[in-house]
């Protein structure tokens, strides 16, 4: 029964090319594009849940009252520790970790890396296996590392590399033999070794080494910013923390931390998806519902033209009916045509997969799984696809076509069918509704991230390029570093260079508060702290509102400091006038401080969030330097940066020059809108495609029922315009309609959207109306294209025609 089933679905597709063309590269397309972002929605959920007792595994957050005082990633530095110690009946284990970039050399070999330097429950809490070395001693030994798979290749060409030494340079600019213990097999993504983007940390050193890295305050409980892990015991839960964590607070925390800080525990296996106010979910979400509704699109043509070319089933029916053929049998038929379709539907987009998915890993960022490292179990999915698909897609024109009468379908009369033209309409108006409302989306989605980028950052990052310095945090070595840069600065290509701890890119993790004096400590306002030279404004091209930036002559006066605007505004000043000469405190620090100098604001965080207050302090006093920038003069770029190189050879002999323009590190800041960017591109490129296949079916199969009709109009004297007019007409009408209910769904979404940065564009109309146009115009040079061929044709043929 099956077999003929088959067979005669078979014959149906094969004797109209055209018509099952359209309708397998349709579903093709929108099950390809859902098989995509199945995947890397798959992988993103895959994150921290591959870990050893994953279940149990959290991350310790910080929340400030004022998130200017501290990081959330950092939390106090013996608080993990301290837990696992007095409560073992709760905390099963932890880990903490510290996370620094250094100049690693092998013979003439030195590039600078990420390193975790952290406690020796590493392999044992996470369940990281070695490729060589034993995990059980790996991390117990001063000097010695642990590094990846990747580091192995990069400096021996080999992975066997364990008993061979690395030299690392500490932050006093010494270097140290460090003994290769362990060589990791690949590490899943996860939150641990991989924090953010930055710490992609490649070599892991135990904290007995601490102090060569001038470390040595991780157990201070001032220390809020060290990224801590716990493991808690089978059916503990985080609420049973919150006492424990509260009593060691009061008890060791200094009273500013107690009355400003919360910390609690969040699951590890969520933490990667709400990081970043829930970045990487609403990624999943928005890019899920696009697939889904494309997928959707796709199956709303399938329905639209079967029940289109119906007409060319009309007699078939009747004759089944006449001799017997029940409507459940009728229904079985269509539905198994249906159902092969989607089958050679998804085998396509199978076959397409391999090609497409190095396009899709570049739009999104990241590499994703080849469909062979799936268990077998995974065809389940595309066996349950076909079938979900191909009865939803057949469903409703099996039980239309189905339900005509005998009598009807013998004379091939179509009234019952062209009942059903105001339901095409609606499924046609549904589809290009979803274009619309994908369209509007890229657009503003496009003018909110060229905002970021052509939006007055408050600095001019054109021609600055940004390189990590070695580090050797000594007042010596600050002063070794100012000579450095005096050497670059003399450089022709070269118009002004500045040695600061942090650079415009989003990372600043050091926290300072402030308050005014006079007034009580505990109204002490955050601030990010910025340690620089002299030349960090010139550089950036910062403004000054009031006084003058730090200079060398007053560098190592501490009472002396500056402030940008929103810092000014933050202590209760009106304006930078106002706040010139004002005198300030830091907590916990005697001497009453005068601020000499009053920037203007600028973005040294992503547009998502408020310019932060940020209080400047020179690096003779601050010690810490990590990075050097240059402002190139404009011109030739290539051989600025190759004078640079040749400099840096002879003044920072042993380290690389591995540099960063500021545009490319602003695109990092907003890679995921970014992403975004090009993935609400390429689903208006496919959304846009499959309500064009939808169309060319849909008008083809309408000028092929009305074939005699234009003939005669021909023969009436009617022109092309007006043929063609008469085709647009049915279209124009559903378009119009669509478009109404798109837009205001399309502004609310997309207004939800924007409400997530500090800093926004405002939603104007003109997305909108290019939309409309886009959809309409291409439509209808469309239906235009198609309609011209057949008003062209002699009208003495199509008089013949049955």
């Amino acid at each position: 029964m099956f077999k003929n089933y088959f067979i005669v679905g078979w014959r149906n597709i094969t004797r109209r090319p055209f018509y099952s063309s359209l309708n397998i590269l349709g579903i093709c397309t929108g099950i390809l594009f859902t098989l995509l972002i199945g995947v890397y929605v798959w992988g993103e959920l895959q994150v921290n849940r591959k870990l050893r007792h994953a279940k149990n595994q959290y991350f310790l957050i910080s929340d400030w009252k004022d998130p200017n005082e501290g990081i959330n990633i950092g939390t106090l530095g013996p608080l993990a520790k301290r837990l696992k110690e007095e409560y073992p009946g709760l905390v099963a284990n932890y880990y903490r970790g510290d996370f620094v970039t250094s100049i690693i050399s092998k013979g003439d070999v030195h590039f600078r890396e990420s390193i975790d330097i952290g406690d020796s429950t590493l392999l044992s809490m996470y369940g990281f296996e070695l490729l060589h070395g034993n995990a059980a001693t790996a991390m117990k030994n001063p000097y010695s590392v642990v590094i990846r798979k990747e580091i192995a290749l990069k400096y021996f060409g080999r992975t066997n590399v364990v008993g061979e030494k690395m030299r690392i340079q500490s932050f006093s600019n010494t270097v140290h033999d460090f003994l290769i213990t362990g060589v990791l097999k690949d590490i899943p993504e996860n939150s641990v070794t991989d924090l953010n983007i930055e710490n992609h940390h490649k070599l892991f050193i135990p904290a007995n080494t601490f102090s060569y890295f001038s470390r040595n305050d991780r157990d201070n409980w001032e220390n809020v910013i060290v990224p801590s892990f716990i493991e808690l015991k089978e059916g503990v839960t985080p609420k049973d923390l919150a006492g424990p964590i509260k009593r060691l607070m009061q008890k060791n925390a200094q009273d500013w931390i107690r009355q400003d800080l919360t910390v609690r525990p969040v699951a590890l296996e969520n933490y990667y998806l709400q990081k970043d106010n829930g970045l990487v979910q609403r990624m999943l979400y928005a890019l899920s519902f696009v697939g889904i509704f494309i997928l959707l699109m796709a199956v709303v043509n399938f329905i639209n033209i079967s029940i289109s070319g119906s007409s060319a089933r009309i007699k078939e029916i009747g004759i089944r009916k006449v001799l017997g053929g029940l409507r459940k049998q009728i229904i079985v038929q269509f539905l198994t045509e249906s159902v092969i379709l989607v089958l050679l539907s998804t085998l396509l987009a199978l076959l397409l997969y391999p090609l497409a998915r190095p396009l899709f890993e570049e739009l999104i960022g990241k590499e994703m799984a080849r469909l062979s490292s799936f268990p077998l179990y995974f065809m389940l999915f595309p066996s349950a696809l076909v079938l979900l698909v191909g009865l939803a897609a057949g469903f409703y024109p099996a039980i239309v076509l189905s339900s005509l009468k005998s009598a009807d379908s013998i004379k091939g009369k179509l009234k019952t069918i062209r009942k059903n033209i105001s339901l095409q309409r609606a499924l046609a108006g549904f589809q290009f509704c979803l274009a619309s409302i994908v369209m509007v989306a890229a657009l503003i989605v496009t003018q909110q991230v060229s905002y970021f980028f052509s939006q007055d950052l408050g600095y001019d990052q054109e021609h600055v390029v940004s390189s990590q310095v070695s580090r050797d945090w000594t007042a010596q070595g600050v002063r070794r570093l100012e000579t450095i840069r005096n050497e670059f600065a003399a450089i022709p290509e070269i118009s002004k260079a500045t040695l600061s701890y942090e650079i415009p890119d989003g990372m600043n993790g050091n926290q300072w508060a402030l308050y005014r004096a006079g007034q009580d400590s505990t109204k002490a306002v955050g601030m990010q702290l910025l340690g620089t030279d002299e030349h960090y404004l010139e550089t950036y091209q910062v403004p000054m509102k009031a006084g003058e930036f730090l200079t060398a002559a007053t560098a190592m006066d501490s009472t002396k400091i500056v402030i940008n605007e929103s810092a000014a505004k933050a202590l209760g000043w009106t304006n930078a006038r106002e706040a010139l000469g004002g005198q300030v405190k830091f907590p916990g620090f005697e001497p009453i401080c005068t601020i000499t100098g009053i920037t203007g604001d600028f973005h040294f965080n992503s547009m998502q969030q408020k310019i932060p207050p940020i209080v400047f302090i020179h690096l003779r006093l601050y010690i810490q330097c990590r990075y050097i920038s240059f402002k190139l003069r404009p011109g030739n770029t290539a051989n600025a940066i190759t004078a640079i190189e040749k400099k840096w050879a002879v003044l920072l002999p042993g380290s690389s020059f591995e540099y960063r323009f500021m545009d490319e590190t602003l695109k990092r800041l907003y890679r995921s809108e970014i992403q975004l960017k090009k993935a609400a591109y390429t689903a208006t490129l496919l959304s846009l495609i499959i309500v064009l296949l939808g169309v060319i079916g849909l008008v083809s199969l309408s000028i092929q029922k009305r074939t005699k009709e234009i003939g005669i109009r021909k023969v009436l004297g009617a022109s092309l315009t007006s043929i063609m007019t008469l085709f647009i007409r049915d279209f124009l009408l559903v378009i119009i309609l669509s478009t109404l209910i798109a837009c205001p769904v399309a502004w609310f979404i997309m207004h939800q959207w924007l409400n997530n940065y500090a800093y926004r564009i405002l939603v104007t109309p003109l997305p909108f109306i290019i939309s409309v146009l886009a959809v309409s115009i291409i439509t209808v040079a469309l239906i235009a294209i198609q309609t011209l061929k057949a008003g062209n044709a002699n009208p003495v043929k199509s008089l013949k025609m049955e």
